[in-house]
Formats: structure tokens, C-alpha cells, sequence
């Protein structure tokens, strides 16, 4: 029998991109599904389609960045499954933009969005966790780790969600609960995504392509995805893609001067 049968996850950003092949591969490994998107036609659409694969998925359409459906979304979850086994705090977003061409106001929003929302249903849901030594999954960036150019407030808001999740390891770990920060690179789509420019002085072109124009292989979201599973069977703190880049990690943390030096190069 998997490992994940009959186990309770929900996911936030769910109905489509990464979040919905996650979804997906849990599903398929037995799991019930609790899928969170912002837009009701997606939410439902992609709630059907699992459905008619014989999946047992539970659609919720919710805005994240209210308390109110924070709160009721997790009700929804339990009323209908019973318990919660993990949570994947999958929903957020990029941008592209210099940084001192990024207001004040951008990167409230985009902090909203990618770390109090996370903060929210993290809360909400840890009490239940707890109750199954489960697992938080959050899904951050190489920009946890480095930042990079031509992002705005985004790197700002992926370390934020980096500390928050080492502290919720140091505080939760020892009372079961299991805390596992993804940080990919770009995810492979079907057709190329070009990023809007929000602040446009100086802003290169190719910055607007995934991973700010630098060269790396894009990532297939079926393989991270599998990956997040076999991470939070093992229990382990970090999952990054591709594992090179910890050597980048490493030489900024000891030699920032050269870490910078190698962070522009490869996006310039």
C-alpha cells in the first residue's frame, strides 16, 4: 500500500501549473485532495477532471489573502475529510522589475501574497498536522537562497518564506510536525511565459523570460513534484532544483563579492 493512501493534503494554487501537477501526483499515490484556486471556473474545471480519474478531490475557490476564507476553507477540508496530513503552500507569484523602480506598494502586495497568506494557512492548519506528525511544503525559488536582478520585491519575499520555515522546524520539528522548503528553478510550461514589466527602467528584455533569462534547463513539474513526494517520505528540510545551485548558495554565503560576481554573469 503507498504511503500516501487515504492521507489528507491540501494545495494551495492548485487547479493549475505546479500546484495542480502536485495535486495530481499525490493523488495518483492514493491520497483525498482538498484543491485551492482563486478562480471558480478552474477550481471547478480541474476538480471534475481528477474526479472523472477516480480521484477523491474536495474543489475550494478562496482567496488566500483573506482570513475569512482561510478559515473557511480548512472547515470545508475537515468537514469533508476528516483530518489533514499535509499542506502545500504552493500559491504565489513572481514579478519583474529594478528595485528601486518596485513601490513600497508592490512589495506589500506581493508580500501579501507570497508570505502572509503562507503565514495564514500555515496557522490554520499546524493544529491539525500536528495531530499526524504531517508535513508543511513550501514552495519557495532558487530566490530563497540568492537573490537575483530584474525581480523586484520577489527575492524579498522567497527568503521571507526560507526563515519561515526554519523557524517553523526549530519550534514544531521536535513536536512531530515536518517542514520541507522547495526551491526550484524555472518549472517547465507547455507554451514560454513572458513575466509583465512592473517597474521598467533598465529592465532588459530576456529579463521577462523564466529564471530572469539566465541558462538553466527548465524543470518538468512531474519530476519536482515526485520529488516533494519521496522529500517528505524521507522527512528532509530542503529540496533544491537544480542541486548545483547549492554551490552558489555556499560561495555567497562565504564570498558574497564573488557570489555577486557569478550571479551577474549568468544573468547578464
Amino acid at each position: 500500500m503507498s504511503f500516501w493512501q487515504e492521507k489528507v493534503v491540501l494545495v494551495t494554487g492548485g487547479s493549475s501549473g505546479l500546484g495542480r501537477v502536485i495535486a495530481e501526483t499525490f493523488a495518483a499515490e492514493g491520497a483525498k485532495i482538498a484543491l485551492v484556486g482563486l478562480e471558480k471556473p478552474q477550481v471547478e474545471q480541474a476538480a471534475a477532471e481528477m474526479q472523472a480519474n477516480g480521484r477523491q478531490v474536495l474543489g475550494i475557490t478562496a482567496d488566500i489573502t483573506r482570513q475569512e476564507d482561510v478559515d473557511r476553507l480548512f472547515c470545508q477540508t475537515l468537514e469533508r475529510f476528516g483530518r489533514l496530513d499535509v499542506l502545500v503552500n504552493n500559491a504565489g507569484r513572481s514579478m519583474r522589475g529594478g528595485v528601486l523602480d518596485t513601490t513600497p506598494e508592490q512589495f506589500r502586495d506581493l508580500m501579501e501574497l507570497n508570505l502572509i497568506a503562507l503565514v495564514r494557512c500555515t496557522r490554520a492548519a499546524v493544529p491539525h498536522l500536528l495531530e499526524h506528525r504531517g508535513h508543511v511544503v513550501n514552495i519557495g525559488s532558487l530566490a530563497s537562497k540568492s537573490a537575483a536582478r530584474w525581480v523586484g520585491a520577489y527575492p524579498a519575499t522567497k527568503f521571507a518564506v526560507a526563515a519561515y520555515s526554519q523557524q517553523l522546524r526549530l519550534e514544531l520539528g521536535p513536536r512531530g510536525l515536518h517542514v520541507l522548503l522547495v526551491c526550484p528553478g524555472p518549472i517547465r510550461r507547455d507554451s514560454p511565459r513572458l513575466y509583465p514589466l512592473e517597474g521598467v527602467e533598465g529592465v532588459p528584455e530576456n529579463a521577462r523570460m523564466p529564471g530572469t533569462g539566465v541558462r538553466l534547463k527548465t524543470i518538468a513539474p512531474e519530476k519536482l513534484a515526485a520529488g516533494i513526494l519521496r522529500a517528505c517520505q524521507c522527512r528532509k528540510p530542503e529540496l533544491v532544483i537544480p542541486y548545483r545551485a547549492r554551490i552558489l548558495f555556499a560561495i555567497s554565503s562565504l564570498w558574497p563579492t564573488l557570489g555577486d560576481w557569478i550571479v551577474r554573469k549568468k544573468s547578464g
